[in-house]
């Protein structure tokens, strides 16, 4: 009777592991990795969100995840998951070598600017149900643009 219910019990937890692992939770969101690239260049710092494009019927959750050396994964720790469906991939990037434009030097907070290479880049997509490798090149021009919402309103986690 102990044998049958821990076999259950390390099935059970083996289940929700895989699942986290994976990025593809009961919260119908699914693993999405790939690589962000600008001006033909890893993106050095940043992060990149997945929010369903409500006007073209996309729904649920937002999945994000920490961009590091152009990589990014949903399933990595401190990253969500994806909804299926129509999104808007919405990339957020930085130098954290470039020193910033200006400096307050009244300000004692503490915090560190990081130079961005570009306002928000949005992109419109449609992930599969399942596992995915989404790659996105934002372009040189993104860099001069003024920043614009596609889709519908903006979620962050």
């Amino acid at each position: 009777m102990f044998g049958s219910r821990f076999v259950r019990a390390a099935g059970a937890v083996a289940a929700v592991a895989c699942a986290l692992a994976v990025g593809c939770g009961g919260d119908g969101t699914h693993r999405v990795s790939g690589t962000v690239t600008f001006k033909g260049q890893p993106v050095p710092v940043g992060k990149i969100y997945f929010t369903p494009d409500a006007t073209k019927g996309g729904s649920g959750p937002s999945g994000y995840a920490d961009i590091k050396d152009g990589k990014y994964d949903t399933a990595s720790a401190g990253g969500h998951g994806a909804p299926a469906g129509a999104v808007v991939i919405s990339i957020e990037a930085f130098d954290p070598n470039a020193k910033p434009d200006k400096v307050d030097k009244s300000d004692t907070s503490g915090e560190v600017l990081i130079k961005s290479l570009f306002p928000r880049y949005e992109v419109q997509a449609d992930l599969p149900a399942s596992s995915s490798t989404k790659d996105v090149d934002v372009p040189a021009s993104a860099a001069t643009a003024k920043p614009k919402q596609v889709g519908g309103p903006l979620v962050s986690p």
